[in-house]
Formats: C-alpha cells, structure tokens, sequence
C-alpha cells in the first residue's frame, strides 16, 4: 500500500521520496562560491612578460613548440601576431598597457585667453545697453518736462 505524504510535507510543498516519485525540493546556495572574484577584470602584460613570451616563442618556431607556450601562458596566436608587429616598428612604448578611455588633451593657452576676453566682451556688452537704456530713459524725460538737451556726439 502506497504511503501518503503528511500533513506536513503536504504543507511545505514537498512529496516524501517513497517509491522514487518525487524527490525533496533542494534550495539553491545563496550566492557564488567565495574564492571566486566579483567581477572579472582584462588581463594586461608588461612589456617585459611580452618580450619574454615573444622570445621564447622564437627560440622555439624551429621545433614547432610556439603551440605549447600560447596554450601555457594563455593566449591567442592573434595576440602574438599583434605583438610581433609592435616588435618590429619598433613600439616599445606600445607594449606597455595603455590606458584605456578618453586620453587627454593639454588645454591650448590661447583657448583660455579667448574665453577670458569673450566674458568681458559680454560684460561689457550688457553694461553698455543698461547705459544706453538709462540715456533713453532721460531723454525722454527731459523731454517731458521741456528742458533743453545739450548737444550730443551722436547728432550733428
């Protein structure tokens, strides 16, 4: 006769393991292992470790071994091309890792003074149309109470 699951597996939602029919429900770990890191970064090679993997490789392109050392130090045979021609323009700075993003630019002095000189331009600007708003205003009301202008530069 076939056993019933209890009121209590019933109530967790899990059938008793009897007969092979259902196994246990089994809660999944709760995070990644811990030896494990965060987050995984890109791998970067000195100009050293790249000029002694690419010398070993040349010392053994003769017996047919370069397969062996790519596979041992992890690479790609397109990484040892790209290192190959770096070698030979001779780019020594090029195998150091560049940094990589936006590089940046040396601000030109030039840029600074002009950027200095439009502010004042537009200080400037802005003083001299309150000027001449205040000499409409007055003009106007010398107008209104009848009293004589004085001869301007701008009127002949």
């Amino acid at each position: 006769m076939p056993m019933l699951p209890s009121l209590k597996d019933v109530a967790l939602g899990a059938a008793t393991t009897d007969q092979g029919r259902r196994p246990k429900v089994v809660a999944a770990p709760n995070a990644t292992a811990p030896e494990l890191p965060d987050r995984p970064h890109r791998r970067s090679f000195t100009a050293a470790d790249k000029l002694r993997v690419l010398a070993e490789t040349d010392r053994a392109a003769d017996t047919g071994g370069i397969s062996a050392i790519l596979r041992r130090e992890g690479l790609y045979s397109s990484a040892l091309t790209d290192w190959r021609r770096q070698r030979a323009a001779g780019l020594f700075e090029a195998l150091t890792p560049a940094r990589r993003g936006r590089k940046t630019t040396a601000p030109n002095p030039l840029a600074i003074e002009m950027a200095g000189l439009q502010r004042d331009n537009a200080r400037l600007t802005r003083r001299l149309a309150r000027a001449e708003a205040i000499i409409e205003v007055q003009k106007k009301l010398a107008e209104l109470l009848g009293l004589p202008l004085a001869p301007s530069d701008d009127q002949p």
